[in-house]
């Protein structure tokens, strides 16, 4: 299959930022000491970021703010990136067809490449295992979106996602989605850390217009 990671809050955010910034390319590792090995392999082209309970490990050059991947930060450079949720949702996918990286920031430029797509599974990072309101609504955002023909099927989980991000686009009106994000688990979280921007830069829908890939031969985004 064709498969989308979502992790709004906030690895996927973040890589699309990264790479709409100008780095080179995005690695994704799945522990904190492979990346360290992975960055000393590459020498100075290489930017080490990611997170351990939300905050900045040790010894890494950034964290998983998008705000902080800028050109002056990422620019020219190669990413080596590793998250508690994000990095390990993409591990799951090394038997996919294609994988695509998807966030409310790059949602329209998602949705036309999925477009053509025979086959699509829609993978939410979540929070150590469970649900996250974040990627539920994002991927429901996408089900809706999708064309449909007669020969279309979508499982239970699709439809509840579906459900859920029609329910909450009727309030986006008076209730925009930052603050929609805000309750969500992962957003009491970044709260709990004070990285509450961070909420309200993952909510800007369309701000970039691109569509990053993992190689899976090369392993890399």
């Amino acid at each position: 299959r064709t498969c989308v990671v979502i992790d709004v809050l906030r690895a996927t955010t973040t890589i699309v930022h990264a790479l709409a910034a100008g780095a080179s390319q995005v690695i994704p590792c799945l522990e904190v000491d492979e990346a360290r090995r992975v960055a000393a392999e590459i020498g100075s082209s290489a930017v080490l970021g990611g997170e351990r309970a939300g905050g900045k490990i040790a010894g890494f050059d950034l964290g998983n703010s998008p705000a902080e991947y800028t050109r002056s930060t990422v620019g020219g450079k190669t990413l080596v990136f590793t998250t508690t949720n994000g990095t390990r949702a993409l591990a799951r996918c090394k038997a996919a067809k294609q994988v695509l990286i998807g966030a409310f920031v790059n949602f329209s430029a998602i949705c036309s490449e999925l477009a053509a797509a025979e086959s699509v599974a829609l993978i939410c990072g979540g929070t150590d295992g469970e649900v996250t309101r974040e990627d539920a609504l994002l991927a429901g955002a996408i089900v809706v979106e999708l064309p449909r023909s007669e020969s279309t099927t979508l499982n239970d989980q699709a439809e509840l996602a579906a459900d859920a991000w029609r329910t909450a686009v009727r309030f986006l009106t008076d209730r925009p989605l930052g603050m929609t994000l805000r309750d969500s688990r992962g957003g009491r979280n970044l709260i709990g850390i004070g990285h509450e921007n961070d909420i309200d830069l993952a909510a800007q829908i369309d701000r970039l217009d691109l569509v990053p890939e993992l190689d899976l031969a090369a392993w890399r985004i």
